[in-house]
């Protein structure tokens, strides 16, 4: 009900300056001409006329981890909730960018490369299409001379094989018997209010855009192999002898980790029912993706997190005796735990997560893929953070990531600075973070770094798309918080996500719900910082002091409007640290001048950006005369 006073407030008064708005930030045409139908706003609020299509799909695949093959059926029932009638559909599959002609980002060892996926047979609204999929990308347009009315829902009906790469990316195999099934079945591309459509190929740097579908998966793996999957598995009464079951039961209503199926349970056949092949039925409910696990030698940890309202269940696989993923169950909880009550303070809205130790370092609904790091457990735990951070952007948010990849790269990294202050101590987590994230962009001169955040990632390469996406964009809403402070831009985070969980937000629906929620203009801000060339670099020009005025003269060279420190020493030793906030850049983007008073003499004066930091910060300095 609060939350609802707010919003109605905050609305009313966006209202009144609404098209002004949208006049004072570069629009994109087919963004304007969202607005103009009315499926978007420049109040943040989806438009009246806001749609987004849907699918349910029904998918039966089987594993052979001898032959390194998945086969599969599906039926999918996909509803048009568009205006448009749709002549066209355009089929997804991932998985072809291992093929030999795939646009790709990077080098492709032979290792990496599969024939790819091959349509055995493929239906729509009962009538079979001969399908050449030899000549299919990682998306396919096709007119199969059949129109999709508005408010009607078609039925797909795909059996498909393909390839395991040996080579794990994304994808692949993790050891002999163990592999990463991710981007594994065909499935139906985002239609949406703003491109049609979604045909951008993947080419193995940007990540995804996918649509909320409800999914019902069964997979057949021979006995003694495990399946890890989003979602909640369904039958495991079915698939799992009975010590393993009470022990996998148990583990959904403690806290403390259990090892459900050890080394030896795997490797002595005492874990899975002992039928030729297993079916293992996984359910996920309005979720983007779907993907899943299987190994005959990972080990299996669980446990669960109390979030109040509900418990969630956190479970690992991974080799015996990996000294980081031991610690995984624990790290998990305390994640979700911490995200769901301090920052973004949205309740995770999973039933599970699960690890499981590979070498991609990337996320998936309620699963993560990460590589482990032995030797180093805070750079293992951060990698942990970030990937499960990412379920909420770009899940819970429905983010394109293809596109626009700043909205949720941005956010899952600052989520990992903000909860890394927790873990291992604000001083500690600053310089982990310069080291680790800022440097890397800050002292790279090259042109591409200080393109405007605003560009499409799907434009981007090298560090200029993996800069921009992630370290910038995650300064700018750090930057953000700082200048709105914790309640007000918590109340403007909340307001956006409410607002859009579950949808396709763009840039201009987060800028201005942001707005709405903050019930303040930000564009200057969003200019700023994401329709500029800037980059961080402030310069001391002047100091005087007279009797017990002290001003101080700031240039702001790089041009951000970021926060920083003004650290002062006073000639009898003592101390003093003035924090401006990016409100001082404001009314004037390149000059500020700081006053204050005391009668103390100043001997020297520094600025310290913290984590924003400076390009040339030899110039940060004023010193007196000696």
């Amino acid at each position: 009900m609060i939350r609802q006073n707010i919003y109605r407030c905050s609305l009313a008064l966006l209202l009144l300056t609404g098209f002004a708005q949208a006049q004072e930030l570069y629009t994109p045409r087919n963004i304007k001409q969202a607005i103009e139908k009315g499926t978007r706003t420049t109040t943040g609020v989806p438009g009246k006329n806001y749609w987004q299509n849907f699918g349910k799909y029904d998918v039966k695949v089987q594993l052979d981890p001898a032959a390194k093959t998945v086969r599969g059926n599906e039926t999918i029932l996909y509803t048009n909730n568009s205006p448009d009638t749709l002549k066209q559909l355009a089929i997804r599959f991932v998985n072809n960018v291992h093929k030999p002609n795939a646009a790709r980002s990077n080098y492709a060892s032979d290792d990496y490369l599969t024939s790819g996926l091959k349509i055995k047979s493929f239906k729509l609204n009962g009538q079979v299409y001969e399908v050449n999929s030899g000549d299919w990308g990682t998306v396919k347009l096709g007119d199969f001379g059949q129109k999709i009315l508005p408010g009607t829902v078609a039925t797909l009906e795909i059996s498909w094989e393909y390839p395991l790469s040996v080579e794990s990316d994304r994808d692949g195999m993790l050891n002999a018997s163990t592999f990463y099934c991710a981007y594994s079945y065909p499935r139906v591309s985002v239609y949406d209010d703003y491109n049609g459509w979604d045909v951008l190929e993947h080419n193995g740097r940007q990540e995804f855009y996918n649509g909320f579908n409800d999914y019902q998966f069964e997979i057949a793996v021979p006995k003694n192999f495990v399946v890890w999957a989003t979602g909640e598995l369904q039958n495991a009464a079915e698939v799992l002898q009975k010590p393993i079951l009470e022990r996998f039961e148990q583990s959904k209503r403690r806290d403390e980790p259990i090892h459900v199926a050890t080394a030896s349970e795997m490797k002595e056949g005492r874990v899975t029912a002992q039928q030729e092949w297993n079916k293992w039925k996984f359910k996920a409910t309005y979720v983007p993706d779907f993907c899943f696990s299987v190994s005959d030698n990972y080990i299996w940890d669980a446990a669960s997190v109390d979030l109040g309202t509900k418990r969630v269940s956190v479970q690992s696989s991974y080799v015996a005796g990996t000294p980081d993923f031991e610690q995984y169950i624990g790290w998990q909880q305390y994640c979700i735990d911490w995200f769901s009550k301090n920052w973004p303070g949205v309740t995770y809205p999973y039933p599970t997560m699960t690890a499981v130790q590979g070498f991609a370092d990337m996320e998936y609904p309620m699963m993560i893929n990460d590589s482990s790091v032995p030797d180093n457990f805070v750079d293992a735990r951060q990698t942990a953070d970030h990937e499960i951070a990412h379920t909420y952007f770009p899940f819970y948010m429905g983010i394109n990531e293809t596109r626009y990849g700043y909205m949720d790269e941005g956010w899952a990294t600052a989520l990992e600075f903000w909860i890394g202050n927790a873990e291992i101590g604000a001083e500690k987590n600053k310089e982990l973070f310069k080291e680790s994230r800022v440097k890397r962009y800050i002292f790279d001169p090259s042109t591409e770094e200080d393109q405007p955040l605003i560009t499409m990632t799907s434009q981007l390469n090298g560090l200029g798309y993996g800069n921009n996406a992630y370290i910038k964009a995650a300064l700018s809403y750090i930057a953000l918080r700082d200048y709105l402070g914790d309640a007000v831009f918590k109340k403007a985070l909340h307001h956006y996500m409410d607002l859009w969980h579950g949808k396709h937000p763009t840039p201009w629906d987060f800028f201005y719900s942001i707005n709405a929620g903050a019930g303040q203009n930000l564009n200057w801000f969003w200019k700023n910082w994401y329709f500029t060339n800037n980059y961080i670099d402030l310069k001391v020009d002047s100091f005087k002091q007279s009797g017990n005025k002290n001003t101080l003269s700031i240039t702001n060279a790089g041009g951000f409007a970021v926060p920083f420190d003004v650290l002062i020493t006073y000639t009898d030793g003592t101390l003093e640290t003035k924090h401006q906030t990016p409100v001082i850049w404001q009314q004037n983007e390149k000059q500020a001048t700081i006053s204050w008073s005391s009668s103390k003499k100043v001997k020297k004066i520094t600025l310290d950006g913290g984590v924003f930091m400076d390009y040339t910060a030899k110039d940060n300095d004023w010193a007196a005369v000696k």
